[in-house]
C-alpha cells in the first residue's frame, strides 16, 4: 500500500506526462511501471507485471470490438451509403423549414449507428451536406455548425467507441452501454432539430428562406449544370442504400441486444454485411485495401491506449488511489448532485485540452467507483460522462471536430473562431442533455431494463 507522497508521484507524474505533451499511451504506460516500481521495487516484477497484462488484454476478444465496427462504418462510408441516406431524408422532409439543416441530423443519426466515430461523420458530411446547404442560400456558418454539432451523434448512438473504451475499463456490459446511449440519443436529435426550426422560424435569412442563390453557391454545382453530390441520386438508389443501412444495424445491434452472438461477433457479422454492402455498390478491390488499412492505422494506436490504459487502471487498484478518492468524495459531506458537478466540471475542463477517448482512460478508473458509491447508476453515470466528455469535441482549442470540419473543407478557408461559434447551440445542446439525465437517469436506464427483463421472462 502506498503512502500520502508516493500516491502523489504517480498522480503528478502522469498529470505532468500528459501536460508536457507525451503521447497518452506513453505517459499511461510509464506511470503504471513507475508505480508498481515503487511498490516493489524490482525491475523484474515491472516487467512480469507489464507483459502479463498486455498479454491478458490481447487475449481477450472484446478488443476486437472497436476495429470490427470501424471497418462497419468505413466500409459503408467510402461506398457513398452516407451521401444517400442525406439525400432520402432530405427529400422526405419536403418542404419543412430549415429541412437542409434537419436532414443534416437525421442522417448523422442513421449514420452513427454503423460509425462510432464522430470525426467520420465530421468528414463525410462537410463533403455531402455542407455543399447542399450552400447550394440553397444557407449561411455559411450556421452550416458549418450544424455539421459539426450533429457529428457529436457518432459518439453517443451505439456502437460508440467511448462506449466501448468506458465498457472495457469498467467491465460493464457494452451491450447494455449500447441500449442505454438510444433514447438520450434520440433526445439530442430532438433538441438538434428543434434549435435548427427555432431558427428557421425566427431568422429564415440564415437559412436561404427568401434569399436567392449566390454564385458561389452555384459554384458548387457540377461541370454540366447539374447539382452534383447528394442531390444527384435517384430516390430509388437512396432508398434502397438506406434500407441496407438500416437492416445491417438491426441486424447487428439487434443480435448483440438479443443475444444472438456477443459484440465482438456481431460485430464481425457488421463488418463482413459492410463489406458486402460496399462491393454491391462498386467498391473495388483496392477500394477494400484501402480501407481496411486506414482502419488499421487509426484502430492500432486505440488498442495500444486501452492496453496501458488497463496498466493503469489495476496500478491505482493496487495503490489505493481510488479506493482513497471514494472516501474522499464519500466522507467530504457533500450531496451527490455536487460531487456529479464536480465530475462533470473536471470533464468540461479535460475536453478544453485533450482528446475524449484520453478523458476516459484518465477519469473513470477513479470516477466510477465514487459514482457507484455515493448511488449513481451505473449505467446512467456512464451515458452522462459520455455526453460530457463529448462537449470537448466543439469546445476551443482542441475541439477535433471543429478542426476535422475544416481540414475536410481546404478550399472554403475558413476561419476556424467560425466553426467554434456556430457550434456553440450544439454545445448547449449537450449540455441540456446532461441537465436531462442527471435529473431523470431513467432516461438512460429504461431501454435496457425492458429489453433485459423481456429476454429473462
Amino acid at each position: 500500500m502506498f503512502n500520502g507522497t508516493e500516491m502523489f508521484l504517480v498522480v503528478g507524474a502522469l498529470l505532468l506526462l500528459t501536460l508536457c505533451g507525451v503521447h497518452i499511451a506513453i505517459a499511461l504506460g510509464f506511470t503504471a511501471a513507475f508505480g508498481i516500481y515503487l511498490m516493489q521495487g524490482d525491475l523484474e516484477v515491472v516487467k512480469q507485471f507489464v507483459s502479463n497484462t498486455a498479454y491478458e488484454a490481447l487475449r481477450d476478444y472484446v478488443f476486437a470490438v472497436i476495429p470490427l465496427f470501424m471497418l462497419m462504418g468505413e466500409f459503408l462510408a467510402r461506398c457513398g451509403a452516407a451521401r444517400d441516406v442525406f439525400a432520402l431524408v432530405n427529400r422526405v422532409l419536403g418542404r419543412l423549414p430549415g429541412r437542409l439543416g434537419i436532414a443534416t441530423i437525421f442522417a448523422n443519426a442513421v449514420f452513427a449507428f454503423v460509425t462510432g466515430v464522430s470525426i467520420a461523420a465530421a468528414a463525410a458530411f462537410s463533403r455531402i451536406a455542407y455543399p447542399e446547404m450552400r447550394r440553397h442560400g444557407y449561411e455559411r456558418g450556421f452550416a458549418l455548425g450544424c455539421v459539426a454539432g450533429s457529428a457529436c451523434l457518432g459518439m453517443l448512438i451505439p456502437p460508440s467507441v467511448l462506449m466501448i473504451v468506458w465498457g472495457i475499463l469498467t467491465e460493464q456490459s457494452i451491450g447494455r452501454l449500447f441500449l442505454a446511449g438510444i433514447v438520450p440519443g434520440i433526445l439530442l436529435v430532438i433538441y438538434y432539430c428543434a434549435y435548427v426550426f427555432f431558427v428557421a422560424l425566427t431568422n429564415p435569412a440564415r437559412l436561404g428562406e427568401g434569399v436567392p442563390r449566390s454564385e458561389q453557391a452555384q459554384a458548387v454545382t457540377g461541370k454540366s449544370g447539374e447539382p452534383s453530390g447528394a442531390e444527384g441520386v435517384s430516390i430509388r438508389m437512396a432508398t434502397w442504400s438506406t434500407l441496407l443501412v438500416l437492416a445491417l444495424v438491426v441486424g447487428t445491434l439487434g443480435g448483440i441486444w438479443l443475444g444472438a452472438f456477443t459484440p465482438t461477433e456481431g460485430a464481425g457479422v457488421g463488418a463482413v454485411g459492410s463489406m458486402i454492402v460496399a462491393v454491391l455498390r462498386g467498391l473495388r478491390l483496392r477500394g477494400l485495401m484501402e480501407v481496411i488499412v486506414s482502419v488499421g492505422r487509426t484502430s492500432a494506436p486505440l488498442l495500444l491506449l486501452l492496453i496501458t490504459a488497463q496498466l493503469y487502471s489495476r496500478v491505482l487498484s493496487m495503490t489505493g488511489i481510488t479506493a482513497a478518492a471514494k472516501d474522499l468524495f464519500v466522507n467530504s459531506g457533500l450531496s451527490p448532485g455536487m460531487i456529479l458537478l464536480i465530475m462533470v466540471g473536471i470533464w468540461f475542463v479535460l475536453g478544453c485540452l485533450i482528446d475524449s477517448i484520453s478523458i476516459i482512460l484518465l477519469t473513470v478508473p477513479v470516477f466510477a467507483p465514487v459514482a457507484q458509491a455515493v448511488g449513481f447508476d451505473p449505467l446512467a453515470f456512464a451515458i452522462m460522462g459520455i455526453i460530457a466528455i463529448e462537449t470537448g469535441l466543439l469546445t476551443p482549442p482542441f475541439g477535433i471536430l471543429v478542426f476535422t470540419v475544416r481540414a475536410a473543407l481546404p478550399q472554403e478557408k475558413i476561419p476556424l473562431d467560425e466553426i467554434f461559434r456556430n457550434a456553440i447551440p450544439y454545445w448547449i445542446c449537450l449540455l441540456v442533455l446532461v441537465i436531462s439525465l442527471g435529473i431523470w437517469p431513467q432516461l438512460a436506464t429504461w431501454l435496457p431494463a425492458v429489453v433485459f427483463a423481456s429476454k429473462a421472462g
